[in-house]
């Protein structure tokens, strides 16, 4: 039996254990550790495995995992979800679609705090639902909203996906984390789009609300003047080169949110601001980012007394429970990988695509096609862990007339694109289930059938992303 047959026979293996029930990580570890003593000896693999486990998880470079998720667990228990929310209802809610608008610029900011698609959605299933009722929009419209913007989560930086990507494909972070923030800009803009549009053709799906939005947290007497400070010191540090241009932009940001906006949210754009702008200004690694993050996350809560013991020991906890599952799956997605290496199956498909002359564009388009397919089925970082090891050597052999570099950025951005709309597509949508079972009163149909302009929106930002490069790669040419 050849080694690609050998390989074939692996996949099928771990499918049937999956759809047996057995957890991903599991059955990716079992499958992967039988083919590797199969093809090499029992004691190959003991000898492997008493090895590179260790040397896995004790790299630094994994830290900052650990260090994002605490981030993400501190900002869904102090209740920022729900200043993100007033303060973008406070400026969007009386246009028309104005509340779904607010929720996805609330999972936005959200987003650049916490890195994870689950908790965003999770988090404003229990802080948006009760405000879209009370404008009456339409249940499966205003659940659909909120499953698309949990995907936010995962496409604004820092993002934990984006960070297994960079680990997994050797890249490296601060690069992704730049390409990822005008993608994931165009998907907001997308989305506020795409509401704009559903509303037009169907008014009844988000009626102009009759209420007067909540007031904004009052500004102290400092607030607009510091501001204004704010907004000269960040076109000095960009002048001067201190920041980098996007460090000065965010800092710009964070002082136009104290002239113009609501002040509440202050706290949570300036979080965004030190961790992002410190990154894309080199001013620290991502993993000093992120325990910066998590550190001043902290402090915000006890200052703004959002986070008692209780709290910060549940957070911990959660950081804990998430860390592990995802060091577990790294290690079952290392063994199935090694196995796939002793098959020699990435070389031998690589090869054979190759030889088909076929254009890498057709191939890559495959392969999103592949992944759209298995978003239906498997998680998110399940698929990206298991499909790389075949994937990567064969998207760097194709020329696209870019450096290889930049070739394995781009296509951790499309990835990352695709990973979003297998979040909300059917049959499956994590993102759906999660809402829906928040949401027990709207039938998952009408949901589907809400997060279907979001899902075309998804579709067209894939196809403008895959056909210019240049949209994901601009920003790491400028700042490297």
């Amino acid at each position: 039996m050849s080694g690609f047959s050998i390989a074939l026979l692996g996949f099928g293996a771990m499918l049937l254990l999956i759809a047996a029930r057995m957890p991903i990580a599991l059955a990716m570890l079992v499958v992967g550790a039988a083919g590797y003593a199969w093809l090499s000896s029992p004691h190959a693999l003991i000898y492997y495995l008493q090895t590179n486990a260790y040397s896995q998880f004790a790299s630094y470079t994994l830290s900052v995992i650990p260090l994002f998720v605490l981030m993400g667990a501190l900002a869904e228990r102090s209740g920022i979800a729900a200043t993100l929310l007033r303060a973008a209802e406070h400026s969007l809610g009386r246009l028309r679609g104005g509340m779904p608008m607010a929720v996805i610029a609330a999972c936005a900011g959200f987003g650049a705090i916490c890195g994870s698609s689950v908790a965003t959605t999770a988090t404003f299933g229990r802080a948006a639902l009760p405000e879209l009722r009370r404008a009456n929009v339409n249940p499966g419209f205003g659940t659909g909203t909120i499953a698309a913007g949990g995907t936010l989560g995962i496409l604004i930086p820092p993002s934990v996906i984006l960070v297994i990507y960079a680990i997994t494909a050797e890249q490296n972070i601060a690069k992704l984390f730049q390409a990822a923030l005008i993608p994931g800009l165009i998907a907001v803009a997308f989305y506020i789009v795409a509401i704009a549009v559903a509303v037009r053709r169907n008014p009844e799906l988000a009626p102009p609300i009759e209420f007067a939005p909540p007031a904004a947290t009052p500004r102290p007497a400092w607030a607009r003047p510091a501001g204004a400070v704010l907004v000269l010191l960040a076109a000095g540090a960009w002048l001067a080169g201190y920041l980098g241009a996007v460090g000065g932009v965010l800092l710009a940001i964070l002082g136009l949110l104290m002239v113009l906006a609501d002040f509440a949210v202050v706290p949570a754009a300036a979080i965004a601001v030190v961790v992002v702008g410190g990154i894309y200004g080199q001013v620290f690694t991502p993993t000093e980012g992120a325990a910066v993050g998590a550190a001043i996350m902290l402090a915000v809560g006890i200052a703004q007394r959002r986070l008692d013991l209780e709290d910060i020991r549940h957070s911990f906890l959660q950081t804990a429970e998430t860390t592990g599952m995802i060091f577990l799956i790294l290690l079952g997605a290392e063994v199935f990988g090694a196995f796939l290496a002793l098959t020699q199956m990435p070389m031998t498909l690589a090869s054979m695509i190759g030889e088909s002359s076929l254009p890498p564009y057709a191939v890559i388009c495959g392969m999103m096609l592949a992944y759209i397919v298995l978003g239906a089925v498997m998680d998110e970082l399940a698929m990206i862990l298991l499909t790389l090891p075949v994937f990567m050597p064969v998207v760097l052999s194709l020329d696209f007339g870019m450096p290889t570099e930049d070739v394995a950025i781009w296509f951790g951005i499309l990835v990352l694109v695709v990973v979003g709309i297998g979040l909300t597509a059917p049959p499956i949508g994590l993102n759906v289930f999660i809402i829906n079972k928040i949401a027990r009163d709207v039938p998952i149909v009408s949901t589907y059938r809400g997060v279907f302009p979001f899902v075309i929106a998804d579709f067209v930002r894939l196809v403008v992303l895959l056909a210019f490069p240049a949209i994901s790669l601009w920003l790491v040419h400028l700042l490297n």
